[in-house]
């Protein structure tokens, strides 16, 4: 074989292992991928069973409610939709009603969406882009913070 085709074969052996590597680490990217929706953005489009999603919104005013050892069920709104979120575990400590927040999990066949992990903001200027973003295509969000939500009377969704 020439000198040449010694070359050839080298670096078409060397674009071979790249390209394998590569096609092996977007595989296993591909499982840990999630979309953020917004409660109006899930409520609208849905999600395929086991689809892993990014929720994010506001706590809405009234809807935490501690169960029995660590499972807590609370409502994410963006204010003009809201969806029911159950959580096993620890919540961070600055989870709290009408703050910013994002939980990872899936939507059950019920709608409500059983959420592995919840982040919430970490000081008062902080709010996750993806929900500020929205609140802001939404007309929600006015001076750096959201705006106020209403309140519904009772039996009444805002």
């Amino acid at each position: 074989m020439t000198r040449k085709g010694k070359r050839l074969l080298t670096i078409g052996a060397m674009l071979a292992v790249v390209g394998t590597a590569l096609g092996l680490v977007l595989f296993a990217f591909s499982s840990s991928i999630s979309l953020f929706l917004s409660p109006t953005d899930l409520t609208a489009q849905g999600a395929a069973p086991g689809q892993r999603i990014r929720l994010g919104g506001l706590v809405e005013k009234g809807s935490v409610e501690r169960g029995t050892g660590d499972l807590v069920r609370f409502r994410v709104t963006d204010t003009v939709e809201s969806v029911p979120v159950a959580y096993r575990g620890i919540l961070p400590d600055l989870f709290r009603e009408e703050q910013g927040v994002i939980a990872e999990g899936t939507l059950g066949p019920d709608h409500v969406f059983t959420a592995d992990a919840v982040l919430a903001k970490h000081d008062e200027n902080y709010m996750p882009k993806e929900v500020v973003d929205d609140l802001k295509k939404r007309g929600l969000w006015e001076d750096g913070k959201p705006k106020p939500m209403p309140v519904a009377a009772a039996g009444e969704t805002p």
